[in-house]
């Protein structure tokens, strides 16, 4: 099955793409495989020439659409303009070029943040298109949901199996740990990391309510070869922790500081935005593949993940 397979992954470089390249190194499923890693360095995914030429030069049969301009809360407030632009270039980009090449699947990455602001929870596959996303980042989430209507749109007038996953709020090794443009948790390992340097308090912004559902980059990377070697659905799907394992920011925070070996004060600062307060996610179509599916427990991948950034500090993204 493996013979002539070629797997193209875009944002190869990234918190998914250095943890699918760790995956698929010690994956007997993928034996015989080509994957080759891209990062923005070989191409700028936003000009139609430099991807046409990556997917000559490459010829995949297979792509891992991981690549996006990508940021957390309050750089996704600043420019929405720009999230909306540049990403809507990139995937079209990816899409057409490998459907002009011939690529057999694509299976690209969506985000939860993509669903409605005002919905019923839990949210699952079949409600991405049933109101406006939540303000904040608009621009992101319509330039991710159209990737799902291209999906169909390949399927329907020429028969193409792309599809998309859409996994809950991603951590990890190799994340970016930038405190005011990352997202929420590899944000608060850097300031844990700074607060215990220095005897400083533990800053979370906002009131440590807002739940999320968090999914470690490990996980995720295994969950990404199932989808790409056994998944037929065009239709998208969830790649989450189950309802039961959402958490509060406030429990977030704390378990980074019980990674971090962080014993200071914790404040909340309450004068910063929430955000969106939940988005909790259904994983029963995930569940109904793969029952059996083992994901790492939250404190013990927090605790990896502050063990990497440690070691890591002076190479790390921050």
């Amino acid at each position: 099955m493996a013979e002539g397979f070629r797997v193209l992954v875009t944002g190869g470089s990234g918190l998914v793409g250095k943890a699918l390249e760790r995956a698929v190194s010690d994956s007997e499923k993928c034996e015989g495989f080509k994957w080759i890693f891209l990062s923005s360095k070989d191409a700028d995914l936003t000009s139609v020439e430099q991807t046409r030429l990556l997917f000559e030069k490459h010829k995949p049969t297979h792509v891992v659409h991981l690549a996006a301009m990508v940021g957390g809360l309050f750089r996704n407030l600043q420019y929405n303009l720009d999230f909306l632009r540049n990403n809507l270039h990139m995937n079209d980009n990816v899409l057409h070029c490998a459907f002009e090449a011939g690529v057999k699947r694509v299976v690209s990455c969506l985000s939860t943040c993509i669903f409605p602001d005002k919905t019923t929870y839990p949210i699952d596959e079949t409600m991405i298109h049933n109101g406006p996303p939540h303000e904040s980042n608009f621009g992101y989430s319509y330039a991710k949901r159209l990737l799902d209507v291209q999906n169909r749109a390949y399927f329907r007038q020429h028969g193409r199996r792309f599809t998309s996953i859409i996994p809950t709020n991603v951590f990890g090794p190799d994340d970016n740990f930038n405190i005011e443009e990352g997202h929420v948790l590899p944000g608060l390992v850097h300031k844990a990391y700074i607060a215990k340097r220095d005897g400083s308090p533990l800053v979370v912004w906002g009131t440590g309510k807002p739940r999320r559902q968090f999914i470690y980059s490990m996980d995720l990377a295994r969950l990404i070869v199932w989808v790409l070697l056994k998944y037929e659905e065009v239709e998208p799907i969830i790649l989450s922790v189950g309802e039961e394992d959402e958490v509060s920011i406030k429990d977030v925070a704390e378990a980074v500081a019980a990674g971090m070996d962080f014993h200071g004060e914790i404040v909340f600062d309450v004068t910063k935005s929430d955000g969106q307060y939940k988005k909790t996610a259904s994983n029963a179509k995930l569940r109904k593949y793969l029952p059996d599916f083992s994901f790492t427990p939250f404190d013990q991948a927090v605790k990896e993940t502050c063990e990497w950034f440690v070691k890591n500090y002076s190479c790390a993204r921050k």
